[in-house]
């Protein structure tokens, strides 16, 4: 079939950590997220302990509904992502929430 849709009244799958949330539907072989982090939110204070790992390992690709997120990668890169901002991050980075509004963000990923 060449058309797939989902009726979106939950979501498939919800993680939460101090400070933020994910939530997660899946529609054919897509993911989409929404990500909510609240002021204070730092992926490498909040996430690393359930990640395991020393940097942020995903590949987002998303859009910045509200908030100002801040992103550093491994080799030093910095950036500010601010809303209505599309945006690609690659694997090794840490992530925070800029200032005092929460960061509400859609990402999408493939199977």
């Amino acid at each position: 079939m060449g058309v797939t849709s989902k009726k979106v009244t939950g979501t498939d799958e919800t993680t939460t950590f101090d400070h933020g949330r994910v939530e997660v539907v899946h529609v054919g072989d897509f993911t989409m997220r929404k990500n909510t982090f609240e002021p204070g939110w730092r992926w490498s204070e909040h996430v690393r302990p359930l990640a395991k790992t020393e940097t942020c390992q995903v590949h987002h690709v998303g859009y910045l509904l509200s908030g100002r997120l801040g992103v550093r990668t491994t080799d030093g890169e910095e950036a500010e992502i601010g809303p209505g901002e599309a945006y690609e991050i690659l694997p090794d980075h840490d992530g925070w929430v800029i200032g005092d509004e929460a960061v509400n963000s859609i990402e999408f990923s493939g199977s």
